[in-house]
């Protein structure tokens, strides 16, 4: 059962706002794909991932932050959704990410990030619960800024998708 559930949505392009360079859905899509298989450039703080196997469109992955090690399964819906199941470790229970790419207009993206943390004790700490919410709105813009400047650099083209 979730101790906590949370989501939220970044708008991508803004036609009103002409500073924010326009995104194609491929790109973002791609941004994605990146953020699953080198999470080093999303991940603060992480010193190695390895991708222990792949099938299919499903990645198990080895993630290293110092002595944690985490694992977790990325499972990539072309081109729509990417869901990152992370297992239980060290004592604490498991957790989900769901990032999904919204695109109520042709043109207007936005991303959905939807997250859903376990607890086997089933307690609640709400001033707990609103600083994790905070961080990860944070690190929600941080990706797509992320994502903003790998497509800059020419890293992510508006060609088809690799997945």
């Amino acid at each position: 059962m979730p101790a906590m559930e949370f989501g939220h949505l970044v708008q991508i392009n803004d036609p009103g706002n002409p500073a924010i360079e326009p995104l194609m859905r491929r790109q973002l899509w791609q941004g994605l794909v990146v953020r699953a298989e080198r999470p080093s450039y999303f991940l603060i703080g992480l010193d190695e991932c390895r991708i222990l196997e792949r099938r299919g469109n499903v990645l198990e992955r080895l993630l290293r932050f110092g002595a944690l090690q985490v694992r977790d399964r990325v499972t990539l819906d072309p081109p729509r959704r990417v869901q990152f199941d992370v297992e239980p470790y060290a004592g604490l229970s498991g957790a989900r990410l769901v990032i999904g790419i919204e695109e109520p207009q042709p043109g207007q993206l936005f991303l959905r990030f939807e997250y859903a943390l376990q607890s086997d004790a089933g307690t609640v700490d709400p001033e707990l619960d609103e600083y994790r919410k905070s961080a990860y709105r944070e690190a929600d813009i941080d990706t797509v800024r992320m994502i903003r400047q790998l497509a800059a650099s020419g890293l992510l083209s508006g060609d088809e998708p690799r997945h």
